[in-house]
């Protein structure tokens, strides 16, 4: 595990953006990225497009997404939709290179059909998919792509895809399981905000009760983006 601090947000998001091109510079072939949803990756993806757009070559760059609500792409809640209006629409990439978890369709219908687009374009390392990178947040609960902290069993689902429920609101979510994040290369969280703390300390120190703690890629390459705020040890 390797943590990166930064004096603000805005210095830890071009910070990843650089760490992000170097990845992709020393991967041949295709680049597949899965992408989280939130304000904090929407602050990357805006250092992507505006500052580094032309250091990327696009056409090798193909992006999956993490998780995503059941709503229509076009909804304000859609992961797809933030990106597409803070990456996507900025950057020269071919949409056929987007591959996108369709919100607006039946949940338990979606998961499987994602699960088969990402077994038929993903590569597989051991029995399941690998990710080149996969992007992550983390909520002040301790969950993480869409698994909350009482559906932990999809840390240890034997699916690619799995269908879920936020706590509070009841809005049904499609994610990857805990398997298929921790079978990525490289794995990142992005956190900002004093607000992500107290709950990144309990994860740190692999509490058990929260989803965060269970992320631990296989091939180690676990990286913790942060800015001053969000570091438990200031």
């Amino acid at each position: 595990m390797i943590k990166k601090v930064f004096d603000s947000a805005d210095s830890a998001a071009d910070a990843l953006a650089r760490f992000i091109i170097n990845e992709i510079s020393f991967t041949s072939g295709y680049f597949n990225m899965a992408l989280s949803g939130g304000s904090t990756p929407a602050r990357l993806f805006r250092v992507l497009a505006e500052n580094y757009e032309t250091e990327i070559d696009w056409k090798r760059v193909r992006l999956f997404w993490v998780d995503e609500r059941c709503v229509p792409p076009d909804h304000k809640e859609s992961n797809f939709r933030m990106t597409k209006e803070t990456l996507l629409e900025k950057v020269n990439i071919q949409k056929a290179n987007i591959f996108r978890i369709k919100g607006e369709d039946d949940p338990a219908g979606e998961a499987k059909r994602y699960e088969e687009l990402i077994r038929s374009q993903v590569p597989f390392l051991g029995n399941l998919p690998s990710f080149d990178l996969v992007l992550l947040g983390m909520g002040e609960d301790g969950h993480t792509a869409s698994i909350f902290p009482d559906q932990i069993r999809l840390m240890r689902s034997e699916k690619i895809c799995h269908g879920a429920l936020h706590p509070q609101s009841g809005q049904k979510r499609i994610t990857l399981t805990g398997p298929v994040i921790n079978n990525g290369k490289t794995v990142v969280f992005f956190l900002t905000g004093i607000g992500k703390r107290e709950m990144l300390k309990n994860v740190l120190q692999r509490d058990n009760r929260f989803p965060a703690s269970y992320i631990n890629p296989a091939g180690g390459n676990l990286y913790f983006f942060l800015d001053t705020e969000a570091n438990p040890e200031d």
